[in-house]
């Protein structure tokens, strides 16, 4: 993509994110990182995302160092950073505040397969990354140590994340933890939960 078409693609998918209450006021934050040229757009911190436009994407390093741009990055650029430099896979990460999947990152509960489309999705159970001071290093390195073969993760205390090799796809991994969480949530009420079993993970997985 060039950059007009990833400034484009990170406010549409930023938007959509917002309208679909994946987070709150100015919480959250989406990035895109062009390995190719080694420049990560990212959504501005504290800046209210109904008047976010193309022009207020922020372009930084994975140093932090701003090479466009005239607001300060968002302050979990670490945690996209990490991310990106552990897994040249992933071009995409949505940070997202989403309720049902942060009451999880509260209780520090993962999330086990309960849902088909988890494994399809998300490589699994949602694990819990360690909680840390967000908008410091261990957050993105806590982040990492549980997204290995996962496409998501909640984290302790703070809320959950989720990537891709697109935008588009990373904010599908974060809505199917936001709708996992919100099942899982709803079946807990009914009484014992039945858990895929792992060899059916393994299998499905396989594929």
């Amino acid at each position: 993509m060039s950059p007009a078409e990833i400034r484009h693609e990170l406010i549409r998918v930023t938007k959509q994110a917002y309208a679909d209450k994946m987070f709150a006021a100015t919480s959250g934050n989406l990035s895109y990182y062009d390995r190719e040229a080694g420049r990560m757009y990212i959504t501005p911190g504290s800046y209210p995302y109904e008047i976010m436009t193309e022009d207020d994407v922020m372009v930084i390093d994975l140093d932090g160092n701003v090479l466009e741009g005239t607001h300060r990055p968002s302050s979990e650029w670490r945690l996209h950073a990490a991310i990106y430099a552990s897994d040249e896979s992933v071009r995409a990460v949505v940070h997202t505040h989403s309720p049902y999947a942060t009451s999880f990152a509260i209780n520090n509960l993962p999330i086990p397969a309960v849902l088909y489309e988890m494994i399809y999705f998300l490589g699994g159970d949602i694990p819990v990354a360690e909680g840390a001071i967000p908008g410091t290093p261990e957050v993105g390195e806590n982040c990492v140590k549980v997204l290995k073969d996962r496409y998501g993760c909640l984290m302790g205390n703070h809320g959950a994340v989720a990537v891709g090799d697109t935008l588009a796809r990373a904010y599908t991994r974060a809505v199917y933890i936001e709708d996992a969480a919100k099942a899982y949530s709803l079946a807990l009420a009914h009484g014992p939960v039945k858990v895929i079993e792992s060899q059916v993970v393994d299998r499905i997985r396989g594929k």
